[in-house]
């Protein structure tokens, strides 16, 4: 008898039709300080970054992820993106006011985008159709915001104890590859 074991999908993927989109990715809302061109979420109602943080432990245990719609795709990303802050923070050991430096430095570094031929998710994630700079500086703001709001929400969780090392219950992850992929 075998037993599956299934993913957790986000809930954003029965909403996604109200959102704006560049290629198939959706501008969700964030409860964010920081400016870009997400929608601004609701104070005490989960949004994207909340949901990644809290199916990342989940999720990082499967090696396949069926897509449900764009909900997902923005999900992988920030999953993808956890697991590279851990790999940052776990190779300079660095106590909470060094992460604090490192996930801001890490969110605003120059990355790839869908549509760049190395990003990691090419095939599973489209870009702004080719040429479309105007759509392509957009989709750079959501992401670099989602970063930067990503390192903010996810120090508490590494850290429950600022004079402490980071959580291992997390850094445990620190190594481990989302469908065998990295950003």
């Amino acid at each position: 008898e075998q037993k599956h074991t299934m993913v957790f999908h986000s809930v954003f993927n029965d909403n996604e039709a109200g959102f704006r989109q560049i290629g198939n990715v959706p501008i969700l809302p964030l409860k964010t300080k920081y400016k870009g061109p997400a929608p601004s979420g609701i104070d005490g109602q989960e949004d994207i970054i909340d949901e990644a943080i809290k199916l990342f432990k989940p999720n990082i245990l499967f090696r396949n992820f069926e897509v449900k719609g764009g909900g997902d795709r923005v999900l992988i990303y920030l999953t993808l993106y956890i697991s590279k802050l851990l790999g940052v923070i776990s190779a300079k050991k660095a106590n909470k006011a060094d992460a604090e430096k490192l996930v801001y430095q890490t969110a605003i570094e120059n990355f790839n985008l869908p549509g760049d031929k190395d990003f990691a998710l090419g095939g599973l994630v489209t870009g702004p159709k080719a040429g479309d700079r105007g759509e392509t500086d957009l989709l750079r703001q959501y992401f670099t915001q989602m970063r930067q709001e990503m390192g903010v929400r996810i120090l508490p969780f590494l850290y429950p104890e600022a004079a402490k090392p980071a959580s291992k219950w997390w850094m445990c992850f620190s190594k481990r590859k989302f469908l065998n992929k990295a950003l």
